[in-house]
């Protein structure tokens, strides 16, 4: 059943960060009822939805204009832990569910907000995406190869790692002070700020002279010939991270190098051309062949595999890291507990799939629920 088995949450419908948050908890065992907006429930609302951040939920669809529909809203927040959305600020006061209003229908409720730029300051209104706000942390600057522009890495770092996941970990943290004192409260989760929490460890190296080159040119951003990927003879790529002297040496060896090769590791001078003699060396053979010599050892090694090679990876599979739901194969729940194991995430819904079943659990009767749906407060 999971971790979190019990914990009710109401997600307003969203993209990305939200919803990624949003998931994880319910892929712990809560029980997450998502709000739609009733005019994006479509006939096909059976069958399963694509958005895989979707699994796990219920969906009700809900007109939050009609003042029938804001009192169905309205019960499911009474009866929650936590409500999670991710509008701009002020959209949800504007619906009528701001914080205050919430609190006066339970005192108890984890409110929490998600956003790019926060909920105050200058840039609180604009509109912006995850390169915008790794650009203003000071993350983008310095990702990317020497003499190359900034490289954004997906979006991965402000929606994701920045933005959802640090959503999950301040809801746990207020349910947490909840227990202690009795009271809800608002979070604020800002992407940026997210952001450059992620950035912590390069903030100490640059204020004590450990990052001293520009981009491209240090320990962890491609300056490093042991700390790169390299291309195979296939055309495929492997990675290397051998950071640690005993790594380092176990990589020289498998690669059939000595140290006069390369000169010193930590020559700074020297990386360019002892990156380009291991290029030479790791293009000599496929990336299987690599895997072969180098798999499992001290080297910190690793082939640069795509999603399916990843999906059929022999230690993705000892791990069951990945599952099948409803024929498609995504992510395993994570991480692990000893005891309250994750279950298989259900499908993600079709907006308003579950609206009869969730106004059933609200107390609502057959009568009560045609009446909503005749009056278009709900779909």
């Amino acid at each position: 059943m999971g971790p979190l088995h019990g914990l009710r949450v109401v997600e307003f419908a969203g993209l990305g960060p939200a919803p990624f948050a949003a998931m994880m908890l319910g892929d712990m065992g809560a029980e997450v009822i998502r709000i739609d907006r009733a005019n994006a429930v479509r006939p096909d609302k059976a069958s399963p939805s694509g958005d895989l951040l979707a699994r796990g939920r219920k969906s009700i669809g809900i007109d939050l204009k009609h003042p029938l529909g804001m009192e169905v809203a309205l019960r499911l927040i009474s009866r929650a832990d936590v409500l999670l959305e991710g509008f701009r600020p002020g959209v949800m006061e504007r619906f009528g569910l701001g914080p205050e209003v919430c609190f006066e229908k339970n005192s108890k409720l984890v409110y929490a907000r998600m956003t790019g730029w926060g909920q105050e300051g200058p840039l609180a209104q604009a509109a912006g995406h995850d390169i915008n706000y790794i650009a203003l942390s000071g993350v983008l600057h310095y990702l990317g190869r020497q003499g190359q522009p900034p490289t954004p890495p997906v979006n991965l770092v402000a929606d994701f790692g920045g933005g959802g996941m640090l959503m999950a970990f301040g809801i746990l943290c207020a349910l947490w002070e909840v227990h202690r004192s009795g009271r809800g409260q608002v979070i604020d989760a800002a992407m940026v700020d997210g952001s450059s929490l992620l950035m912590t460890m390069v903030h100490g190296f640059l204020r004590h002279g450990l990052w001293p080159g520009g981009r491209g040119e240090n320990l962890l951003d491609t300056g490093a010939p042991f700390y790169e990927v390299y291309e195979t003879s296939d055309g495929k790529y492997v990675s290397i991270g051998s950071i640690e002297p005993q790594f380092y040496k176990e990589l020289l060896e498998k690669a059939g190098l000595s140290a006069e090769d390369l000169g010193a590791q930590l020559d700074r001078d020297r990386w360019p051309a002892a990156k380009e003699k291991l290029a030479q060396v790791f293009r000599t053979r496929t990336q299987a062949q690599w895997c072969a010599i180098m798999e499992g050892s001290d080297v910190c090694f690793a082939p640069v595999l795509d999603m399916d090679a990843a999906i059929a990876h022999p230690h993705a599979k000892a791990r069951k890291a990945f599952v099948n739901v409803a024929g498609i194969e995504q992510p395993a729940p994570a991480p692990r507990f000893s005891r309250s194991a994750a279950s298989t995430p259900t499908p993600p819904p079709r907006p308003g799939r579950d609206t009869r079943e969730v106004l059933q659990e609200l107390g609502y009767l057959d009568a009560d629920t045609q009446a909503l749906c005749a009056a278009g407060a709900v779909a």
